[in-house]
């Protein structure tokens, strides 16, 4: 008999069994069952709501079942339906019938959103981590191309020089974000369930404040019937782990277009590259294209869960077992992303010369030639139209603006004078966009500054984090 049939009269039908079950993928969270399961029995003793000696006896039973689990030693079963029950059951078997006491004053409402919630929490920290040791790459990159100018583009059009190490620290600030916005998500996350029951409470003199505290929460979720209906702590990550996807598949869509002969502005590592079962020439983009492709997969996962979400009367419902299979792959999917892309950054060779080739064959410095004219003070619209009619002339006669004669210049606009070839070289036209978060190097410098002080700062964050709450030994 089922842990709960005490009030049925015949047995669950087997495809119901099956169709319900939720053990083929909530033994993910086992850890953590039992992690909350230790410290609700802790405080079920200190309440005097059952026998001191009965709460040593399953502690040490639950310390076996984990043991047990981890090693592979049982079988977790459909018949018991998920990860909470099964426990359960596999604590009786290892005990007796005091293993019982155990879910006294909880129900698997309250004690699956626990487990969701500490689950999450070691996820998001464990993303931070990776997010940081991608940052890093991104840095590194930066700093070793101070002096690398490649062709900064709008609408995919060549548009204005920029440095390759000023467009790294683009995507560092992306990132930066990112983990500002899981850093804050912990506060929503990193509080404690458990006490709510199925809906309204229990009537034991239980300490809630006790569990929370053991468990290392910031506090406990107040309302009961809140803390065991809502998953917007799950829909949030989602919403964060789309965003850092997004980044991730810009990122990609760039290597992808780089890596490519027709810009042949970066070379990827063989080792995350992949050949072509026909063509033997090919070295291709696989994991950079897969991580775009992936984008969608975590896309869907968060539509999803709105979606079960929206018309969910309050309180728990079945259709809430949904909450789980999309948060684990979104952070099975994004993890094994980050894991990826720093050492692929960090083994990237940058092709400087490629890159500088394609700045001095373009008009990309068309603008600071009308930036020249407005500073002779020819008015900025006349100025824009003068350059626009000599980017013309030169392309009629298959020139750049860099070969053009002082005296074709001078065609165009008699304010021209010698200097002009100091102002359109492209060293010159990336330094003097020397304003806060400009491409100039020295400002591209103090973006590295900032962003290094930042992450040094971050990375005691995760390390005195995930100390406090055991994140990285699955211990507490």
């Amino acid at each position: 008999m089922k842990l709960w049939g005490g009030r049925f009269t015949k047995p669950t039908n087997l495809l119901v069994d099956e169709y319900t079950a939720s053990i083929s993928f909530d033994q993910k969270l086992a850890p953590y069952d039992i992690q909350g399961s230790l410290a609700h029995v802790e405080m079920l003793s200190v309440c005097g709501i059952i026998p001191k000696k009965d709460a040593e006896t399953i502690k040490e039973g639950l310390r076996v079942v984990a043991k047990k689990i981890a090693n592979g030693e049982v079988e977790l079963s459909v018949e018991n339906e998920d990860i909470h029950m099964n426990v359960e059951k596999l604590l009786i078997d290892e005990i007796g019938a005091v293993g019982g006491k155990l879910h006294t004053g909880r129900s698997r409402n309250d004690q699956v959103a626990l487990d969701m919630r500490l689950y999450l929490r070691d996820t998001i920290v464990t993303i931070i981590d990776l997010l940081l040791k991608l940052q890093g790459a991104l840095l590194d990159q930066a700093k070793k191309n101070l002096d690398t100018i490649l062709p900064g583009y709008t609408h995919l059009q060549r548009a204005q020089p920029v440095l390759f190490s000023h467009h790294m620290m683009a995507y560092v600030s992306m990132f930066e974000r990112d983990i500002e916005r899981l850093q804050d998500s912990l506060k929503r996350v990193n509080r404690s369930p458990l006490g709510a029951g199925a809906l309204a409470g229990t009537t034991f003199p239980i300490d809630r404040q006790m569990v929370a505290d053991q468990l290392h929460f910031d506090g406990v979720v107040e309302n009961s019937l809140d803390a065991v209906s809502d998953r917007d702590f799950v829909v949030e990550f989602l919403s964060d782990a789309s965003l850092i996807i997004m980044h991730l598949s810009r990122l990609s869509e760039e290597l992808v277009q780089w890596s490519s002969a027709e810009f042949n502005f970066i070379e990827l590592d063989d080792a995350f590259c992949t050949g072509s079962s026909m063509m033997p020439q090919k070295k291709n983009p696989d994991v950079a294209e897969l991580v775009r492709g992936k984008t969608g997969r975590v896309y869907g996962h968060l539509i999803g869960m709105l979606t079960t979400l929206k018309g969910l009367p309050i309180a728990y419902n079945k259709d809430m077992q949904e909450d789980k299979e999309g948060m684990f792959d979104t952070a099975d999917t994004l993890k094994g992303a980050l894991a990826l892309f720093a050492p692929m950054i960090q083994t990237m060779e940058v092709k400087k010369e490629n890159m500088y080739q394609a700045v001095v064959q373009d008009f990309s410095n068309a603008t600071d030639l009308a930036d020249y004219l407005v500073n002779k003070d020819m008015p900025f619209r006349e100025a824009h139209a003068v350059v626009g009619q000599t980017v013309l002339y030169a392309i009629e006669q298959n020139k750049f603006l860099l070969d053009l004669t002082l005296e074709e210049f001078k065609q165009f606009s008699s304010l021209i004078e010698e200097d002009i070839y100091q102002v359109l070289a492209p060293e010159t036209v990336v330094n003097a966009r020397d304003v806060i978060g400009g491409t100039a190097k020295n400002r591209v410098e103090e973006q590295i500054q900032l962003a290094e002080s930042r992450w040094v700062h971050n990375q005691q964050w995760v390390e005195e984090f995930a100390e406090k709450v055991n994140v990285f030994n699955g211990e507490n």
